[in-house]
Order: structure tokens, then sequence, then C-alpha cells
């Protein structure tokens, strides 16, 4: 394959906005993108300037590129969505979602109006509440409605012929409507409620109902008032349920996370201030991605070219910032037909939102690339990386964490075919040594191990993994060698020149150097355990750095004095207690203000 001569096409490039598509020697789409200034963006993966190891290999592949002039940069973002989702460029992230989005229907129109599961079109009558994340979802505020509202959600040829109550009213689900038991005023009052809940106005409905307590009991009807003192307090523990309270308005609160290879989005939905649940995605790292580029692909492909049920809320929150904010916010605001607002730098509960998203992305793609499935792939891929007779059982990988020398810590990991087995994880303090000599707190931690491995103690891995270039494999060799342990392939997983994921260096024991692509799956699982031990290591550090030096965690933070700390470890009865508590419950502590309560929760989670 001959070199694309870039010159020509350089030089009869516009420099007004537009969209680039870039092909291979068969003529398949390779890439398509949008620019502001065609010229000026094309030029950048042409040029002198270094380019990341995944942009080098879409430019080396590329021979033809077609260019489409539009009037905007924002009619540019809409045809560049349109290109992505007909075509499906290899290197462009895609996000796959095909399912339409459920909604909870209420038949408005009918005598007794019933509520229910809707996906699709919306052609019945009535209202439409959600879209919701998920089935379940829907599920579960059908099942809160029932127990508070007691409105029925039986097919109207059910409803039509009963003749006696079903089993929705024994268990008091259903206020039994098709048998009369209950008056058209008062279900269509239960309606009105429901209705305001599902508008997210649940406080509205707690104070009327408080109201109508008071009357039916000031009325000496005893029953009804209980009716109402039941429902209050249905509504006040599911309440007490939501993460969301005293914020009003309609959000989708979206966090993008990279780890190992993989990376997750994560969308919560918000509406009326009521959390609905969240949805993810783990579209596959197609160049060298970082959460910025992700969000910048996935909000446009997730508003302007889902599906039509789709709807765009009054604001979108993310956690990181994006390229052409300003260009994304005015195609989602011609699209829903208002204003529409992207926010990255956001405050008080906001925030909240933003935190508690990362957190669970985090956790999915962690339990996503511990499927046993994508387990498996990595296995193999990492046995073909390195021409290996059969998929290795057993991994295992070593680290080194220390400040300057001072409480040092190595870790120890182990990975088998379903992931990381927690179990035989061990740590290791290092002792004896130069401050700050990384090899022989290497040497140490690995004799400490293999000689117990050797007295029976465990089981040898396949391989084994030392975080570092070949110095610390050398370490390893020698340790192995003097123990008389063969049968280990030893792999030094040295970062590369910028420290980013998937530059990595890999010295083999008895080969030459090797270098995966960034997509490898086998480079993905190396960069999961590696990162795994780094963890591991720095956890134990801490921990030995904080015994050592006997202070309290709470020592150090601006504006805890000692009278503060007192009345910290009072209120919560220990260290340990004042770590796991929240701001709202800092707060409730004698002089402890809601800034000082951030204060505090953000030094203890992020130190």
């Amino acid at each position: 394959m001959t070199d694309f001569d870039s010159t020509a096409l350089l030089k009869q490039l516009t420099t007004r906005p537009g969209v680039y598509r870039m092909f291979d020697e068969a003529g398949n789409i390779l890439y398509v993108g949008k620019a502001k200034n065609l010229k000026n963006r094309v030029s950048s993966y042409f040029g002198s300037s270094a380019l990341d190891a995944k942009t080098l290999a879409l430019v080396s592949r590329i021979q033809a590129v077609e260019t489409t002039v539009t009037a905007s940069e924002t009619e540019a973002l809409l045809l560049e969505q349109s290109l992505i989702k007909n075509l499906k460029p290899p290197y462009n992230i895609v996000f796959r979602d095909d399912k339409s989005y459920p909604f909870i229907y209420l038949s408005s129109e009918d005598e007794y109006p019933r509520l229910a599961f809707h996906r699709g079109a919306q052609h019945k009558k009535g209202r439409y509440f959600g879209p919701y994340p998920s089935a379940y979802s829907v599920r579960d505020s059908l099942n809160i409605l029932q127990k508070v509202f007691l409105v029925r959600q039986c097919e109207d040829a059910f409803f039509r012929n009963r003749t006696r109550p079903c089993l929705q009213y024994q268990i008091k689900r259903c206020s039994g409507p098709c048998c009369d038991l209950i008056s058209k005023d008062d279900y269509a009052d239960d309606v009105a409620h429901a209705t305001m809940f599902l508008a997210g106005k649940n406080r509205a409905v707690i104070e009327d109902y408080a109201n109508k307590m008071e009357q039916a009991s000031s009325n000496l009807e005893f029953e009804r008032a209980a009716r109402y003192r039941d429902q209050i307090t249905h509504l006040r523990k599911f309440q007490e349920q939501q993460y969301v309270v005293g914020q009003n308005g309609d959000f989708d609160v979206i966090a993008a996370v990279l780890s190992s290879g993989g990376i997750c989005v994560l969308v919560t939905y918000i509406r009326g201030g009521r959390m609905l649940g969240n949805k993810t995605y783990f579209p596959s790292p197609k160049l060298n991605e970082g959460a910025r580029e992700v969000l910048t692909a996935f909000i446009p492909q997730f508003y302007l070219e889902g599906q039509g049920s789709r709807e765009i809320p009054q604001e979108v929150i993310v956690n990181t910032g994006i390229e052409e904010k300003a260009v994304l916010s005015e195609a989602l605001s011609a699209k829903a037909g208002r204003k529409i607002d992207i926010s990255d730098h956001v405050r008080t509960q906001k925030k909240r939102w933003i935190t508690l998203a990362v957190t669970n992305a985090e956790q999915a793609l962690g339990a996503h690339l511990a499927t046993r499935n994508n387990m498996q792939q990595r296995f193999d891929g990492l046995q073909k990386a390195f021409g290996l007779e059969a998929i290795p059982a057993r991994l295992e990988c070593f680290d080194i964490s220390h400040s300057s020398g001072e409480a040092t810590v190595a870790s120890c990991v182990v990975f088998d075919q379903n992931g990381p087995v927690k179990s035989d994880y061990r740590r290791f303090n290092i002792d004896g040594i130069t401050p700050g000599d990384d090899y022989a707190a290497m040497s140490q931690a690995l004799r400490r191990r293999y000689t117990r491995i050797k007295k029976g103690e465990g089981l040898l891995p396949d391989i084994l993994f030392v975080d570092g270039g070949k110095g610390q494999l050398h370490e390893a060799e020698r340790i192995l060698e003097e123990l008389q342990i063969v049968g280990i392939t030893v792999i030094g997983v040295a970062k590369g020149p910028t420290r980013k994921a998937g530059l990595e260096s890999l010295f083999v024991s008895g080969g030459p150097e090797v270098n995966l692509s960034p997509d490898n799956p086998g480079l993905h699982l190396i960069q999961h355990i590696r990162d795994e031990s780094h963890r591991f290591a720095i956890t134990a550090h801490r921990g030995r750095r904080s015994k050592k030096r006997k202070t309290s965690s709470l020592e150090g933070i601006n504006g805890v004095g000692p009278k503060r700390r007192r009345a910290l470890l009072r209120h919560f009865g220990g260290a340990a207690q004042v770590q796991s508590a929240s701001t709202e419950e800092l707060q409730k502590v004698e002089g402890i203000s809601k800034t000082l309560a951030e204060q505090i929760y953000a030094t203890l989670h992020n130190g």
C-alpha cells in the first residue's frame, strides 16, 4: 500500500465548517469527523506534531479523504451524527442503543383511569410520564403507585368483566372501582394525587394528604383519616430513599469514566427533582480518547440520533468539560424547541448528582470488565500476544508504594480466568532497606512471597507481572532462580514516555521487548491487573503511614481544631464513623457549617 499524498488535498481545502470522511485503500469508510475549520482540522492528522499510537494507526490506513462543506458548525454536527449512524465507521465511538425508552401511561380519558407500562409509539389518548431508563425503574414506580394511591393497573377487558374484587383489592393495592367500592370523586382524587407524584410534586401531595387527614379526624371519620395517614407514611418512606430532595426540575446527569482499556458512560435521569434510575453504555475505545472526547461523541448520538421518544431535559450535567459545548447546546436547543443548557461546573445538589454518577459508573465498569466473557477474551488475547502454549490460569502482579521512602509497602494481587481473586491478595510491609530503593523492596516482597509458596502455603502463578522495567524484571528473575522456581513467565510492565494507558512497554524474561496495540484485549488484562495492584499498594501504604504517624485523620483539616474534633468524635463515636458520614450528617454536629462539612468530607475522601 502506498502512502497517502496529503499535500494536494490540504492545498485545496476550505477554511469553512463541514464534515470530512476518511477511506482506506479498498474504499471502506474509516472515520467521520466534523470541523469548524476543515483545513485546520484535516491538516492536524498529517502534520509533524506527535500523534498517539491509535491515531497513527488510523492515518497509516488513509488513502482518500472526502469533505462536505456546511453552512454552520451546528449543521456540520448534525450531518456528522447522521453519517456515523448510517456508516458506522470503525474508528468512531459508536453507542448502540436500539431500544425505545419505557414510560408510565395514564389513560386519563377513561371513567376510571388506569396506570400502565408503555413502550413504543404514543398513539393512545392519555398522559405519558418519563422516559424511564429501564423497564425495572418503571415497574418499581408502578409498585409504589399501587401501594400509595390504589389506582388500578389492570387491562380494560379484565376491568369490565369483574363481578367481585380481585386479589389486588384484597391486598390493598387497588380501591376496587370495578365493583363500585369507591366513588368516582374519591377515585378521581387518587388519580390527581398520582399525577402530581409522577410530576415530581411529592411535597404537595404529602401536604394535601395531611390536611385531609386532619379534616377527616375532625369529622370523626377515623377510617378515612387512617388511610391518609398510611399514604403519608408510604410517601415519606419513599422520599427518604431518594437521594434527591429539594431540587426541582428535569436533568440528565452524564458521567464518563475510563479504566484499563474500558469505557463506561452512565446516564442518570432526574425528573421533577426525583431520581428515576440510570442506564450504562460500554463502547469500545477506538482512538486515544479521554472522558472529554467520549462525552463529546456520546451527547449528540444520544440526543440527536436517538429514538424519537427520547426526551431532552432542561439541563444536561456532565462530569468533565466537553469540546464545542456551545455548538452542542445550540443543536440540542434546536431539536427540543427550547433552550437546553450543558453544565460541567456545578455546585451543591447538582455536584452530589455528578459524584454519585461517577461512583456508579466506576462500579459498573469494574463489573463489566470482570464479566466471565470479557475476562475470557482477555486471557485469550494474552495467550496470543506472548505465544503461550496454553491459556494462563493464574496471574500475579507486584507493585511498590511509599512516600519519599516512608512506610514502604508491596502489594501482590491475583487474577484467575474469572477475574480478581481477592482472598489471595497479600501485602508486605518492607523494612531494612535504603528508603526509596524500589529494587530492594521488590526483592524482599518476592522472596517472602515465593518462600512461603515453596513451603506449600499457596499456588504458583503461570505469569508474574512486576510494575516496572528491566530492573524490576531482573530482580524477579534473580529471586526465582535463587529459590529454584521454574516454569513462570515473568513480565515487566513499564509505563510509556507519556505515562498514558495503551503505550506501555512489556519486557519478557528471555525474550525481546513487546509493544501491543492499545486495543489488544491481552494488554487490557495487563492494565487491569497492574492498576489493581497499584490501588491495593497505595491503600496499604496509606494505612501504614497513618498508623505510624499515630495522628487522627481529622488533624490537618483547616477549620477543625481540638474542640471540633472532639465534637465530631463524640457525635459519631469514632474516626471510622466520621469517615463514613455524609456531608448532611456532618452538618448535624454542633459547630460544623455546611461549607466546613463539605471540606471535611472532601479531605477525608480525597486524601
